[in-house]
């Protein structure tokens, strides 16, 4: 059996974790409740980026395009590939793919949607493709992580079809 003081010692150390705990638990809904938001990205921020983004693709600008993207951005092209990082990196794709693959391009925006930082866009695309020199069609969805206004990540969604001879 216990004794009394050893009761009232047991007694007072659960009261003290229940009190350590109540104070715990209001210290984290206070935190929770008060915590600085997470930014929201703004409609006009992302449809003034994909119009941008929009003009570099139909004038095969790799220079232009670059100024929508933070200096280390991903940009995933091919999502089951390795992402392409940096300006550095993007300029010398757009260079390869854009500039030299690609010619009468015509990009039309759909859709855009917003979830926190993360733009979502649906358009699509009509261009010459140089290389296989076939026009082609192409509809896209693409992942647009933003930070600081500019986008910090990009990964594409698409399929294309070839709809005549360029």
């Amino acid at each position: 059996m216990l004794g009394h003081s050893q009761r009232e010692r047991e007694n007072k150390h659960i009261l003290c974790t229940s009190d350590d705990a109540l104070t715990t638990a209001i210290g984290l809904a206070c935190w929770w409740f008060w915590r600085p938001a997470e930014r929201q990205l703004r409609k006009a921020t992302l449809v003034a980026a994909l119009d941008i983004y929009k003009t570099a693709w139909e004038r095969q600008d790799s220079e232009l395009v670059l100024t929508i993207f933070t200096k280390d951005a991903i940009y995933h092209e091919l999502v089951l590939q390795e992402p392409i990082r940096g300006h550095e990196g993007i300029a010398a794709y757009w260079q390869e793919k854009v500039v030299k693959g690609q010619g009468h391009i015509s990009f039309t925006l759909l859709n855009v949607y917003i979830d926190g930082t993360t733009g979502i866009a649906e358009w699509e695309v009509y261009f010459d493709d140089v290389v296989q020199q076939r026009r082609k069609h192409m509809k896209e969805i693409a992942l647009l992580e933003f930070v600081d206004g500019k986008i910090a990540s990009l990964r594409e969604y698409w399929a294309s079809e070839v709809i005549g001879e360029s």
